[in-house]
């Protein structure tokens, strides 16, 4: 039994591999910005690399030794708090991964995905509906066009008279 065990998934290996397997990817997901690795895994370690960004956000010294513990790479947490000084999350409350399923692995059947860090800023709900305004407002409506037509046939009559 686990009793008083930490929570979380345990990636069907005893709990100092697991802890090897998450620093592992959350090396290679800051050393590369995307890995491409299983769906449970990915799960796993997302929660972990928000932590990471999140403190790396605030900025102090504990949130500093706080990811070396669960990074492990002096040189990676300083680059991560690095991106954050600069703004690269500035207006992102959260979400700074992205998992996109690639399909089934061929001789497994276990679900391959991609997981990355979101770079682009955040688009507000009503960014999003003036882009779209804008977008109806700029399309061409058909009546106009059924109309020049007829003005230029009244021309023409015109010139022949």
């Amino acid at each position: 039994m686990r009793h008083n065990k930490k929570r979380g998934m345990k990636l069907g290996t005893d709990a100092s591999h697991t802890k090897a397997i998450k620093k592992s990817l959350i090396q290679a997901l800051f050393t590369n910005d995307r890995i491409k690795t299983l769906d449970v895994r990915a799960k796993a370690v997302r929660g972990e690399v928000d932590k990471v960004i999140t403190w790396a956000k605030r900025g102090d010294l504990h949130a500093r030794r706080l990811a070396m513990a669960k990074v492990g790479n002096a040189e990676l947490v300083r680059e991560v708090f690095d991106k954050a000084a600069q703004g690269m999350w500035a207006d992102r409350n959260g979400g700074y991964t992205r998992i996109m399923k690639l399909g089934p692995r061929k001789g497994d059947a276990s679900e391959v995905v991609i997981l990355e860090l979101v770079t682009e800023p955040v688009q507000s709900k009503a960014s999003n509906k003036k882009a779209k305004a804008t977008k109806v407002a700029a399309a061409p409506v058909k009546e106009e066009e059924t109309e020049a037509p007829a003005e230029e046939t009244e021309q023409t009559e015109e010139a022949a008279e």
